[in-house]
């Protein structure tokens, strides 16, 4: 038997009539639809996501080879800080040039959702470059991390996806190169480089280390490795990049 169902603008607007009084919030609402489903007998259904595609070592090396190749020192240090520091798309393009603590090697990340700031590292090895690069936006005024010269702008999540597009095309990588494909593969190495989970999940963001597990659960957990900051500039010089 088929059931002819009322349009979902047309249930919402008329759901909206018992709520908008209460002024709900989200968890409000969360466990109102949760006894919901129990009273309407709605089992939840779950759709298995396909494991997050992680370059291999070998595909990074060559990805990057092209990087250098074509000489655009902008579109390197863009990708060079992504990889290093694994941060999420919408948390890159805000960085601001005030963020960047070269003392200690580390960004200042502020994370909106969670209204509070991380810091994430970056190598010692990448300290100059970095430092060139940040020489080059003072003289344009800029006040984020990236800009644009042209549009006087920082960058959109749009257009630092459209560069590292470009560059594996080039390559001829068979799947796209994304900020989250970097992140897996960031995260990934220090993994494998025997670094602590707690201390991943420091850099990464992510708000429990369960969470952390979920998403890279294909990779064996370690024992700490020592000293965060070392663990870390090893495992990166290690890539050789």
């Amino acid at each position: 038997m088929s059931f002819k169902r009322t349009p979902i603008k047309e249930k919402v607007e008329e759901i909206m009539d018992f709520f908008v009084d209460e002024k709900p919030n989200y968890n409000y609402l969360r466990s109102v639809f949760r006894e919901l489903r129990k009273k309407l007998s709605v089992d939840v259904t779950t759709v298995k996501k396909s494991p997050s595609y992680i370059p291999t070592e070998e595909e990074m090396k060559k990805y990057y080879k092209v990087v250098w190749e074509c000489k655009n020192f902008q579109d390197m240090v863009i990708i060079k800080t992504l990889l290093y520091t694994g941060v999420k798309i919408n948390e890159f393009v805000d960085i601001r040039i005030s963020d960047v603590d070269f003392a200690n090697c580390k960004i200042r990340i502020t994370e909106k959702r969670w209204q509070k700031d991380r810091y994430v590292p970056f190598p010692a090895s990448f300290k100059e470059v970095l430092g060139m690069h940040i020489e080059k936006m003072h003289k344009q005024q800029a006040v984020y991390l990236f800009e644009s010269s042209r549009y006087k702008k920082k960058y959109t999540d749009r257009g630092i996806r459209t560069i590292l597009q470009k560059y594996a095309k080039i390559a001829g990588m068979k799947s796209a190169i994304s900020p989250q494909i970097l992140r897996n593969f960031l995260i990934t190495w220090l993994k494998k480089s025997n670094i602590d989970d707690s201390l991943i999940q420091s850099y990464s963001g992510h708000q429990r280390k369960e969470s952390l597990l979920h998403v890279y659960s294909t990779i064996d957990s370690k024992t700490d490795f020592g000293d965060s900051r070392e663990a870390y500039d090893e495992a990166i010089n290690q890539l050789s990049m």
